[in-house]
Protein backbone atom coordinates (compact mmCIF):
# COMPACT_ATOMS: atom_id res chain seq x y z
CA UNK A 1 0.00 0.00 0.00
CA UNK A 2 2.81 2.53 1.19
CA UNK A 3 4.57 2.22 -2.21
CA UNK A 4 1.15 2.48 -4.29
CA UNK A 5 0.91 5.64 -2.18
CA UNK A 6 4.25 6.95 -3.04
CA UNK A 7 4.48 6.48 -6.48
CA UNK A 8 0.95 8.17 -7.18
CA UNK A 9 2.31 10.84 -5.16
CA UNK A 10 5.39 10.93 -6.95
CA UNK A 11 3.47 11.52 -9.93
CA UNK A 12 1.31 13.98 -9.09
CA UNK A 13 3.71 16.17 -7.65
CA UNK A 14 6.39 16.02 -10.72
CA UNK A 15 3.91 16.08 -13.62
CA UNK A 16 3.90 20.16 -13.74
CA UNK A 17 7.77 20.48 -13.07
CA UNK A 18 8.34 21.24 -16.84
CA UNK A 19 5.08 23.38 -17.35
CA UNK A 20 6.49 25.37 -14.22
CA UNK A 21 9.79 26.43 -16.02
CA UNK A 22 8.08 27.83 -18.83
CA UNK A 23 6.07 30.48 -17.28
CA UNK A 24 4.94 31.97 -13.93
CA UNK A 25 3.86 29.39 -11.35
CA UNK A 26 0.21 29.59 -10.49
CA UNK A 27 -2.39 28.28 -8.14
CA UNK A 28 -3.94 25.38 -10.26
CA UNK A 29 -7.62 24.50 -9.50
CA UNK A 30 -7.18 21.58 -11.05
CA UNK A 31 -4.84 20.34 -8.95
CA UNK A 32 -6.73 21.48 -5.52
CA UNK A 33 -9.25 18.91 -6.89
CA UNK A 34 -7.18 15.94 -7.87
CA UNK A 35 -5.62 15.87 -4.31
CA UNK A 36 -8.94 16.27 -2.39
CA UNK A 37 -10.16 13.90 -4.57
CA UNK A 38 -7.83 11.68 -3.12
CA UNK A 39 -7.37 12.85 0.42
CA UNK A 40 -11.40 12.48 0.59
CA UNK A 41 -11.68 9.01 -0.84
CA UNK A 42 -13.01 5.66 1.10
CA UNK A 43 -9.47 4.31 0.83
CA UNK A 44 -8.12 7.40 3.54
CA UNK A 45 -11.01 6.12 5.49
CA UNK A 46 -11.92 9.98 6.85
CA UNK A 47 -8.50 10.64 7.77
CA UNK A 48 -8.91 9.87 11.41
CA UNK A 49 -5.70 10.21 14.04
CA UNK A 50 -4.10 6.72 15.15
CA UNK A 51 -6.53 4.83 12.40
CA UNK A 52 -5.18 3.19 9.30
CA UNK A 53 -6.56 6.20 7.56
CA UNK A 54 -4.23 8.50 9.29
CA UNK A 55 -1.08 6.07 7.93
CA UNK A 56 -2.44 6.31 4.16
CA UNK A 57 -2.61 9.78 4.66
CA UNK A 58 0.18 10.78 6.35
CA UNK A 59 2.54 8.05 4.15
CA UNK A 60 0.83 9.79 1.30
CA UNK A 61 1.54 13.57 2.13
CA UNK A 62 4.95 12.76 2.98
CA UNK A 63 5.67 11.45 0.11
CA UNK A 64 3.67 14.64 -2.30
CA UNK A 65 6.72 16.93 -0.26
CA UNK A 66 9.67 14.53 -0.40
CA UNK A 67 8.96 14.46 -4.22
CA UNK A 68 8.46 18.09 -4.50
CA UNK A 69 11.62 18.56 -3.52
CA UNK A 70 11.64 20.06 -0.27
CA UNK A 71 13.26 19.09 3.28
CA UNK A 72 11.74 17.56 6.26
CA UNK A 73 10.89 19.82 8.38
CA UNK A 74 10.40 18.02 11.71
CA UNK A 75 12.32 17.61 14.83
CA UNK A 76 15.49 15.44 14.16
CA UNK A 77 15.35 15.77 10.35
CA UNK A 78 12.15 13.94 9.95
CA UNK A 79 8.71 14.54 8.13
CA UNK A 80 6.74 14.03 11.12
CA UNK A 81 6.52 15.37 14.77
CA UNK A 82 4.93 12.85 17.60
CA UNK A 83 1.47 13.94 18.58
CA UNK A 84 0.16 11.18 22.04
CA UNK A 85 -3.04 11.26 22.50
CA UNK A 86 -5.62 9.64 24.64
CA UNK A 87 -8.26 8.26 22.27
CA UNK A 88 -12.25 7.97 24.12
CA UNK A 89 -14.73 6.38 22.85
CA UNK A 90 -18.06 6.03 25.53
CA UNK A 91 -20.27 2.74 25.48
CA UNK A 92 -24.00 2.52 26.38
CA UNK A 93 -25.30 3.38 29.76
CA UNK A 94 -27.15 5.21 31.42
CA UNK A 95 -27.89 9.36 32.33
CA UNK A 96 -30.31 10.49 34.43
CA UNK A 97 -31.23 14.35 35.74
CA UNK A 98 -33.33 14.20 38.18
CA UNK A 99 -36.43 11.91 37.21
CA UNK A 100 -35.45 12.19 33.21
CA UNK A 101 -33.71 9.38 31.72
CA UNK A 102 -31.64 11.36 28.77
CA UNK A 103 -30.60 9.60 25.58
CA UNK A 104 -26.91 10.08 24.30
CA UNK A 105 -27.12 11.85 20.91
CA UNK A 106 -30.71 13.16 21.30
CA UNK A 107 -31.42 15.29 24.29
CA UNK A 108 -27.93 15.45 26.24
CA UNK A 109 -24.66 14.57 24.39
CA UNK A 110 -21.54 13.53 26.62
CA UNK A 111 -17.78 12.43 25.77
CA UNK A 112 -14.91 12.37 28.12
CA UNK A 113 -10.99 12.97 27.45
CA UNK A 114 -9.88 10.60 30.85
CA UNK A 115 -8.40 6.97 30.18
CA UNK A 116 -10.70 5.33 32.61
CA UNK A 117 -12.55 2.09 31.78
CA UNK A 118 -16.15 3.30 33.55
CA UNK A 119 -17.21 7.11 33.67
CA UNK A 120 -19.75 7.22 36.96
CA UNK A 121 -21.38 10.18 38.45
CA UNK A 122 -23.64 9.25 41.15
CA UNK A 123 -26.29 11.94 42.05
CA UNK A 124 -23.67 14.80 41.64
CA UNK A 125 -25.14 18.45 42.38
CA UNK A 126 -25.89 20.85 39.55
CA UNK A 127 -25.09 24.48 39.55
CA UNK A 128 -25.75 26.96 36.63
CA UNK A 129 -23.01 29.01 36.47
CA UNK A 130 -23.92 31.22 33.63
CA UNK A 131 -22.01 32.14 30.81
CA UNK A 132 -18.83 30.60 33.14
CA UNK A 133 -16.51 33.47 32.75
CA UNK A 134 -13.85 34.48 35.04
CA UNK A 135 -12.08 37.67 33.17
CA UNK A 136 -10.84 40.29 35.72
CA UNK A 137 -8.85 42.12 33.33
CA UNK A 138 -12.51 42.73 31.71
CA UNK A 139 -14.13 43.30 35.67
CA UNK A 140 -16.22 39.99 35.16
CA UNK A 141 -16.43 37.20 37.24
CA UNK A 142 -19.51 34.81 36.96
CA UNK A 143 -18.51 32.24 39.57
CA UNK A 144 -18.33 34.42 42.62
CA UNK A 145 -16.13 32.03 44.90
CA UNK A 146 -18.83 28.95 44.08
CA UNK A 147 -17.49 25.84 44.91
CA UNK A 148 -17.93 23.58 42.21
CA UNK A 149 -15.83 20.24 43.33
CA UNK A 150 -17.81 17.04 42.97
CA UNK A 151 -20.89 19.10 40.84
CA UNK A 152 -21.82 19.41 37.15
CA UNK A 153 -21.28 23.11 36.22
CA UNK A 154 -24.05 24.12 33.91
CA UNK A 155 -23.26 26.64 31.17
CA UNK A 156 -24.54 28.97 28.47
CA UNK A 157 -22.66 29.14 25.18
CA UNK A 158 -20.97 31.89 23.90
CA UNK A 159 -19.73 35.59 25.93
CA UNK A 160 -21.99 37.20 28.27
CA UNK A 161 -22.64 40.26 25.32
CA UNK A 162 -23.40 38.17 22.95
CA UNK A 163 -27.36 38.56 23.42
CA UNK A 164 -27.14 41.26 25.44
CA UNK A 165 -29.27 44.47 24.99
CA UNK A 166 -28.22 48.50 25.49
CA UNK A 167 -29.57 47.68 29.09
CA UNK A 168 -27.12 44.55 30.02
CA UNK A 169 -24.02 45.30 32.05
CA UNK A 170 -22.28 42.92 29.23
CA UNK A 171 -23.08 45.15 26.71
CA UNK A 172 -19.97 46.08 24.44
CA UNK A 173 -17.56 44.00 27.35
CA UNK A 174 -16.44 41.13 25.41
CA UNK A 175 -16.85 40.82 21.90
CA UNK A 176 -20.56 41.91 21.19
CA UNK A 177 -21.41 39.54 18.03
CA UNK A 178 -17.38 38.52 17.96
CA UNK A 179 -17.04 35.91 20.07
CA UNK A 180 -14.04 35.83 22.07
CA UNK A 181 -12.01 32.66 23.58
CA UNK A 182 -14.33 32.98 26.98
CA UNK A 183 -17.01 32.10 24.85
CA UNK A 184 -15.41 29.11 23.33
CA UNK A 185 -16.97 25.30 25.12
CA UNK A 186 -13.36 24.56 25.13
CA UNK A 187 -12.63 27.66 27.85
CA UNK A 188 -15.89 26.52 29.64
CA UNK A 189 -14.57 23.01 29.98
CA UNK A 190 -11.30 23.95 30.73
CA UNK A 191 -12.72 26.51 33.43
CA UNK A 192 -14.61 23.87 35.21
CA UNK A 193 -12.11 21.76 35.41
CA UNK A 194 -9.61 24.01 37.17
CA UNK A 195 -13.02 24.48 39.45
CA UNK A 196 -12.73 20.73 40.62
CA UNK A 197 -15.73 20.01 38.81
CA UNK A 198 -16.87 16.44 38.15
CA UNK A 199 -19.31 17.06 34.99
CA UNK A 200 -19.73 20.22 32.78
CA UNK A 201 -22.74 20.68 30.36
CA UNK A 202 -22.94 23.91 27.76
CA UNK A 203 -27.06 24.42 26.91
CA UNK A 204 -26.95 24.30 23.18
CA UNK A 205 -28.83 26.79 20.83
CA UNK A 206 -27.55 27.54 17.44
CA UNK A 207 -27.22 31.19 17.05
CA UNK A 208 -24.98 31.12 19.82
CA UNK A 209 -22.46 27.76 19.27
CA UNK A 210 -22.17 28.66 15.46
CA UNK A 211 -23.78 25.18 14.34
CA UNK A 212 -26.36 22.96 14.97
CA UNK A 213 -27.32 19.76 16.72
CA UNK A 214 -26.00 17.84 14.05
CA UNK A 215 -22.89 19.32 14.30
CA UNK A 216 -22.62 18.58 18.44
CA UNK A 217 -23.40 15.27 17.84
CA UNK A 218 -21.18 14.32 14.99
CA UNK A 219 -18.33 12.83 16.69
CA UNK A 220 -21.08 9.84 18.51
CA UNK A 221 -19.19 10.00 21.61
CA UNK A 222 -15.57 9.52 20.23
CA UNK A 223 -13.37 12.00 21.73
CA UNK A 224 -9.71 12.32 21.98
CA UNK A 225 -6.85 14.77 24.19
CA UNK A 226 -3.04 15.32 24.07
CA UNK A 227 -2.02 13.39 27.16
CA UNK A 228 -1.86 15.10 30.03
CA UNK A 229 -0.64 15.19 34.24
CA UNK A 230 -2.66 14.56 36.83
CA UNK A 231 -2.62 18.28 38.05
CA UNK A 232 -4.49 19.18 34.49
CA UNK A 233 -7.03 16.57 34.58
CA UNK A 234 -10.02 17.50 32.77
CA UNK A 235 -13.62 16.80 34.17
CA UNK A 236 -15.20 12.96 33.95
CA UNK A 237 -18.07 14.14 31.60
CA UNK A 238 -18.35 16.94 29.23
CA UNK A 239 -20.66 17.87 26.44
CA UNK A 240 -24.13 19.85 25.67
CA UNK A 241 -27.89 19.66 27.14
CA UNK A 242 -30.30 20.08 23.92
CA UNK A 243 -32.25 23.56 24.51
CA UNK A 244 -35.44 21.46 25.44
CA UNK A 245 -34.14 19.31 27.64
CA UNK A 246 -32.55 22.39 29.35
CA UNK A 247 -35.31 24.20 29.58
CA UNK A 248 -36.99 21.67 30.78
CA UNK A 249 -34.27 21.07 33.47
CA UNK A 250 -34.47 24.39 34.61
CA UNK A 251 -38.15 24.19 35.37
CA UNK A 252 -38.28 21.40 37.12
CA UNK A 253 -36.38 23.26 39.41
CA UNK A 254 -38.62 26.09 39.30
CA UNK A 255 -36.15 28.41 37.17
CA UNK A 256 -36.97 30.61 34.14
CA UNK A 257 -33.75 29.40 31.56
CA UNK A 258 -34.99 33.14 29.57
CA UNK A 259 -35.06 34.55 32.21
CA UNK A 260 -31.89 33.46 33.86
CA UNK A 261 -30.35 34.44 30.73
CA UNK A 262 -30.82 37.91 30.89
CA UNK A 263 -29.47 37.52 34.62
CA UNK A 264 -26.51 36.51 33.47
CA UNK A 265 -25.52 39.71 31.78
CA UNK A 266 -25.16 41.56 34.65
CA UNK A 267 -22.31 42.15 36.37
CA UNK A 268 -24.12 41.37 39.93
CA UNK A 269 -24.92 37.32 38.42
CA UNK A 270 -24.12 34.57 41.26
CA UNK A 271 -24.28 30.45 40.63
CA UNK A 272 -27.85 29.10 40.35
CA UNK A 273 -27.88 25.45 42.33
CA UNK A 274 -30.33 23.06 40.52
CA UNK A 275 -33.02 21.38 42.58
CA UNK A 276 -31.93 18.25 39.93
CA UNK A 277 -28.59 16.18 40.43
CA UNK A 278 -27.01 13.80 37.50
CA UNK A 279 -26.46 10.18 37.57
CA UNK A 280 -24.50 8.69 34.98
CA UNK A 281 -22.72 5.10 33.88
CA UNK A 282 -21.45 4.81 31.03
CA UNK A 283 -18.80 2.37 29.75
CA UNK A 284 -15.64 4.37 28.15
CA UNK A 285 -12.91 2.65 25.55
CA UNK A 286 -10.07 3.98 25.62
CA UNK A 287 -6.06 3.81 24.15
CA UNK A 288 -2.90 5.57 23.89
CA UNK A 289 -2.84 6.89 20.07
CA UNK A 290 0.11 8.01 18.65
CA UNK A 291 -0.30 10.71 16.06
CA UNK A 292 1.63 12.84 13.51
CA UNK A 293 1.72 16.18 12.35
CA UNK A 294 3.51 16.40 9.14
CA UNK A 295 6.33 19.54 8.60
CA UNK A 296 8.24 20.29 5.47
CA UNK A 297 10.34 23.31 5.00
CA UNK A 298 12.55 25.30 2.40
CA UNK A 299 15.58 26.47 4.28
CA UNK A 300 16.10 30.34 4.02
CA UNK A 301 19.30 31.64 2.97
CA UNK A 302 20.05 34.61 4.86
CA UNK A 303 18.35 33.81 8.05
CA UNK A 304 16.67 30.65 8.44
CA UNK A 305 15.70 30.88 12.11
CA UNK A 306 13.12 33.13 10.80
CA UNK A 307 10.13 31.10 9.77
CA UNK A 308 7.57 31.86 7.75
CA UNK A 309 4.50 29.03 8.62
CA UNK A 310 1.61 27.48 6.28
CA UNK A 311 -0.68 25.47 7.63
CA UNK A 312 -4.18 23.20 7.36
CA UNK A 313 -5.38 20.48 9.03
CA UNK A 314 -5.74 16.83 7.56
CA UNK A 315 -7.47 15.05 9.84
CA UNK A 316 -11.33 14.83 9.53
CA UNK A 317 -14.37 12.44 11.25
CA UNK A 318 -12.86 9.09 10.57
CA UNK A 319 -15.74 6.47 10.15
CA UNK A 320 -18.88 6.81 12.10
CA UNK A 321 -22.49 5.32 11.67
CA UNK A 322 -24.34 4.81 8.20
CA UNK A 323 -26.22 8.56 7.09
CA UNK A 324 -29.60 7.74 4.99
CA UNK A 325 -27.93 6.32 2.34
CA UNK A 326 -25.74 4.15 3.73
CA UNK A 327 -22.34 6.01 4.13
CA UNK A 328 -19.85 5.76 6.94
CA UNK A 329 -17.26 7.54 6.06
CA UNK A 330 -17.00 11.38 6.89
CA UNK A 331 -14.62 12.89 4.25
CA UNK A 332 -13.95 16.26 5.18
CA UNK A 333 -13.51 17.47 1.69
CA UNK A 334 -13.64 20.72 2.27
CA UNK A 335 -12.61 20.61 5.86
CA UNK A 336 -9.83 20.51 5.57
CA UNK A 337 -8.39 18.11 2.43
CA UNK A 338 -8.88 21.32 0.07
CA UNK A 339 -7.10 23.26 3.00
CA UNK A 340 -4.40 20.82 2.59
CA UNK A 341 -4.34 20.56 -1.28
CA UNK A 342 -3.81 24.48 -0.91
CA UNK A 343 -0.83 24.35 1.26
CA UNK A 344 0.74 21.31 -1.22
CA UNK A 345 -0.01 24.00 -4.16
CA UNK A 346 2.02 26.58 -1.93
CA UNK A 347 5.04 23.59 -1.45
CA UNK A 348 4.77 23.08 -5.25
CA UNK A 349 5.50 26.67 -6.18
CA UNK A 350 7.65 27.48 -3.21
CA UNK A 351 9.85 24.67 -3.75
CA UNK A 352 11.14 25.50 -7.50
CA UNK A 353 11.10 29.49 -6.56
CA UNK A 354 14.73 31.23 -6.03
CA UNK A 355 15.46 30.65 -2.75
CA UNK A 356 13.75 33.00 0.22
CA UNK A 357 15.78 34.89 2.55
CA UNK A 358 13.76 32.69 5.77
CA UNK A 359 12.85 29.40 6.10
CA UNK A 360 9.53 28.35 5.08
CA UNK A 361 7.75 25.62 7.03
CA UNK A 362 4.82 23.93 5.70
CA UNK A 363 2.72 22.32 8.55
CA UNK A 364 0.21 19.92 8.21
CA UNK A 365 -1.52 19.62 12.05
CA UNK A 366 -3.21 16.38 13.43
CA UNK A 367 -6.17 16.32 15.40
CA UNK A 368 -7.69 19.80 14.48
CA UNK A 369 -11.45 18.36 14.70
CA UNK A 370 -10.73 16.97 18.38
CA UNK A 371 -9.41 20.61 19.82
CA UNK A 372 -6.92 21.80 17.64
CA UNK A 373 -4.65 18.99 19.12
CA UNK A 374 -1.50 18.57 16.83
CA UNK A 375 -1.06 22.06 16.98
CA UNK A 376 -1.33 22.56 20.33
CA UNK A 377 1.31 19.67 20.93
CA UNK A 378 3.21 21.40 18.64
CA UNK A 379 3.04 25.09 20.28
CA UNK A 380 4.00 23.21 23.81
CA UNK A 381 7.13 21.68 21.78
CA UNK A 382 7.58 23.83 19.27
CA UNK A 383 10.43 22.99 16.42
CA UNK A 384 10.80 26.18 15.22
CA UNK A 385 10.91 29.04 17.73
CA UNK A 386 7.65 31.17 18.22
CA UNK A 387 9.70 34.61 19.22
CA UNK A 388 11.12 33.72 15.25
CA UNK A 389 7.90 32.60 13.34
CA UNK A 390 7.09 35.70 11.65
CA UNK A 391 3.62 34.94 11.05
CA UNK A 392 1.39 32.09 10.59
CA UNK A 393 -1.09 31.74 7.72
CA UNK A 394 -4.07 29.12 7.99
CA UNK A 395 -6.33 27.32 5.63
CA UNK A 396 -9.33 26.15 6.98
CA UNK A 397 -12.00 25.30 4.51
CA UNK A 398 -12.50 27.30 1.27
CA UNK A 399 -15.52 27.97 -0.82
CA UNK A 400 -16.11 25.74 -4.12
CA UNK A 401 -18.73 28.19 -5.78
CA UNK A 402 -15.97 29.94 -8.38
CA UNK A 403 -14.37 33.35 -8.46
CA UNK A 404 -15.09 36.10 -5.76
CA UNK A 405 -14.90 39.62 -5.48
CA UNK A 406 -14.39 39.89 -2.25
CA UNK A 407 -12.28 38.10 0.79
CA UNK A 408 -13.39 37.13 4.23
CA UNK A 409 -11.71 38.26 7.46
CA UNK A 410 -12.01 36.51 10.20
CA UNK A 411 -10.42 38.47 13.32
CA UNK A 412 -10.81 41.84 12.09
CA UNK A 413 -8.09 44.66 14.02
CA UNK A 414 -6.20 41.66 15.52
CA UNK A 415 -2.80 42.27 13.56
CA UNK A 416 -0.63 43.77 10.67
CA UNK A 417 -1.07 40.84 8.25
CA UNK A 418 -4.62 42.32 7.61
CA UNK A 419 -2.53 45.08 5.35
CA UNK A 420 -0.78 42.21 3.38
CA UNK A 421 -4.33 40.66 2.71
CA UNK A 422 -6.05 43.89 1.80
CA UNK A 423 -2.91 44.81 -0.08
CA UNK A 424 -3.03 41.53 -1.75
CA UNK A 425 -6.59 41.07 -2.54
CA UNK A 426 -6.17 44.97 -4.54
CA UNK A 427 -3.62 43.35 -6.83
CA UNK A 428 -6.29 40.63 -7.86
CA UNK A 429 -9.01 43.73 -8.08
CA UNK A 430 -11.22 42.09 -4.38
CA UNK A 431 -12.14 43.73 -1.75
CA UNK A 432 -12.03 42.57 1.77
CA UNK A 433 -15.16 41.61 3.95
CA UNK A 434 -15.01 40.97 7.33
CA UNK A 435 -16.42 38.26 8.85
CA UNK A 436 -20.36 38.01 8.91
CA UNK A 437 -20.63 35.46 11.56
CA UNK A 438 -18.54 36.35 14.18
CA UNK A 439 -20.68 34.89 16.90
CA UNK A 440 -18.81 31.68 15.50
CA UNK A 441 -15.90 32.53 17.21
CA UNK A 442 -13.65 31.44 13.97
CA UNK A 443 -10.77 32.98 15.17
CA UNK A 444 -10.73 30.64 18.25
CA UNK A 445 -11.70 27.22 16.34
CA UNK A 446 -8.36 26.49 13.84
CA UNK A 447 -5.27 26.02 14.14
CA UNK A 448 -3.71 29.20 13.78
CA UNK A 449 -4.80 29.79 17.37
CA UNK A 450 -2.25 27.57 19.57
CA UNK A 451 0.28 29.31 17.46
CA UNK A 452 -1.14 32.63 18.69
CA UNK A 453 -1.59 32.15 21.77
CA UNK A 454 2.48 31.83 22.05
CA UNK A 455 1.91 35.12 20.40
CA UNK A 456 2.60 34.42 17.03
CA UNK A 457 0.70 36.63 14.61
CA UNK A 458 -1.48 34.67 12.15
CA UNK A 459 -4.12 35.26 9.71
CA UNK A 460 -6.85 32.73 8.53
CA UNK A 461 -8.91 31.92 5.41
CA UNK A 462 -12.11 30.38 6.80
CA UNK A 463 -15.07 30.14 4.17
CA UNK A 464 -17.79 29.36 7.04
CA UNK A 465 -17.17 33.17 8.00
CA UNK A 466 -19.86 34.56 6.11
CA UNK A 467 -21.23 34.72 2.48
CA UNK A 468 -18.63 35.41 -0.15
CA UNK A 469 -19.48 38.10 -3.14
CA UNK A 470 -19.64 35.54 -6.02
CA UNK A 471 -18.82 36.89 -9.16
CA UNK A 472 -21.70 35.21 -10.65
CA UNK A 473 -24.75 35.37 -8.47
CA UNK A 474 -23.23 37.45 -6.05
CA UNK A 475 -24.17 37.47 -2.54
CA UNK A 476 -27.12 35.57 -2.75
CA UNK A 477 -25.76 32.88 -4.58
CA UNK A 478 -22.81 32.95 -1.98
CA UNK A 479 -25.05 32.97 1.02
CA UNK A 480 -27.01 29.37 -1.03
CA UNK A 481 -23.35 28.10 -1.03
CA UNK A 482 -22.95 28.87 2.42
CA UNK A 483 -25.99 27.49 3.72
CA UNK A 484 -25.74 24.13 1.51
CA UNK A 485 -22.11 23.59 2.76
CA UNK A 486 -22.92 24.34 6.75
CA UNK A 487 -25.29 21.12 6.40
CA UNK A 488 -22.73 19.03 5.49
CA UNK A 489 -20.11 20.64 7.87
CA UNK A 490 -18.70 17.20 9.57
CA UNK A 491 -21.07 15.12 7.91
CA UNK A 492 -20.87 11.89 5.49
CA UNK A 493 -21.80 14.75 2.45
CA UNK A 494 -18.98 16.76 3.23
CA UNK A 495 -17.74 15.16 -0.20
CA UNK A 496 -15.57 16.10 -3.27
CA UNK A 497 -17.44 17.08 -5.95
CA UNK A 498 -16.43 16.89 -9.61
CA UNK A 499 -18.65 19.97 -9.91
CA UNK A 500 -16.82 22.45 -7.62
CA UNK A 501 -15.33 25.67 -9.21
CA UNK A 502 -12.22 26.21 -7.34
CA UNK A 503 -11.36 29.14 -8.79
CA UNK A 504 -11.93 31.27 -5.87
CA UNK A 505 -10.30 28.98 -3.92
CA UNK A 506 -7.30 28.89 -5.89
CA UNK A 507 -7.25 32.78 -5.76
CA UNK A 508 -7.27 32.66 -1.94
CA UNK A 509 -4.68 30.08 -1.58
CA UNK A 510 -2.73 32.68 -4.38
CA UNK A 511 -3.06 35.28 -1.41
CA UNK A 512 -1.07 33.43 0.85
CA UNK A 513 1.19 32.74 -1.73
CA UNK A 514 2.27 36.70 -2.21
CA UNK A 515 1.93 36.97 1.53
CA UNK A 516 4.38 34.31 2.39
CA UNK A 517 6.61 35.49 -0.48
CA UNK A 518 6.36 38.80 0.47
CA UNK A 519 7.35 37.93 3.82
CA UNK A 520 9.98 35.49 3.30
CA UNK A 521 11.99 38.23 1.24
CA UNK A 522 11.59 40.83 3.60
CA UNK A 523 12.55 42.39 6.90
CA UNK A 524 9.65 43.06 8.22
CA UNK A 525 7.97 41.63 11.73
CA UNK A 526 4.01 41.95 11.39
CA UNK A 527 2.68 43.08 14.80
CA UNK A 528 -0.19 42.67 16.73
CA UNK A 529 -2.83 45.58 17.89
CA UNK A 530 -2.26 46.85 20.85
CA UNK A 531 -6.06 45.85 21.56
CA UNK A 532 -5.35 42.48 20.95
CA UNK A 533 -5.06 39.98 23.79
CA UNK A 534 -2.10 38.44 21.85
CA UNK A 535 0.15 41.63 22.04
CA UNK A 536 1.57 41.18 25.31
CA UNK A 537 2.69 37.74 24.48
CA UNK A 538 4.22 38.92 21.75
CA UNK A 539 6.05 42.01 23.58
CA UNK A 540 8.10 39.36 25.66
CA UNK A 541 10.00 38.08 23.06
CA UNK A 542 10.66 41.59 21.34
CA UNK A 543 14.60 41.68 22.08
CA UNK A 544 14.86 37.91 19.93
CA UNK A 545 14.11 40.27 16.95
CA UNK A 546 16.00 42.49 16.98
Amino acid sequence: MRTKILAMAIAVALAPLAAAAQGPATIDPARLSADVKTLASDAFEGRAPGTAGETRTVDWLVARLEALGLEPGGPDGSWTQPVPLVHTQLQPGSVRIGDATLVQGQGIYLSTVRPVDRAAIADAPMVFVGYGVHAPERGWDDFKGVDLKGKVAVFLVNDPDFEAATTDEARGIFGDRRMTYYGRWTYKFEEAARRGAVAALIVHDTPGAGYGWDTVTAPGGENYDIVRKASDERVLLQGWLRGDEANALFAASGLDLAELRVAARQRAFAPVPLKQRLSADLGVRHERAESRNVLAKRTGKATPDEVVMFGAHWDAYGIGKPDAAGRTVRPGANDDALGVAGVLELARLFATAPQPDRTLVFALWTGEERGLLGSETYAVNPVYSPAKTVANLTLDILQTAGPARDVLLVGAGQNDLETLLADGARGQGRTITPEALPERGLFYRADHFSLARRGVPTLLLMAISGAPDLVVGGRAAGEAWLDGYMRCYHQTCDAWDARWDLRGAAADVALFHTIGDRLARSRAWPEWSKASEFAGVRAETAAERR
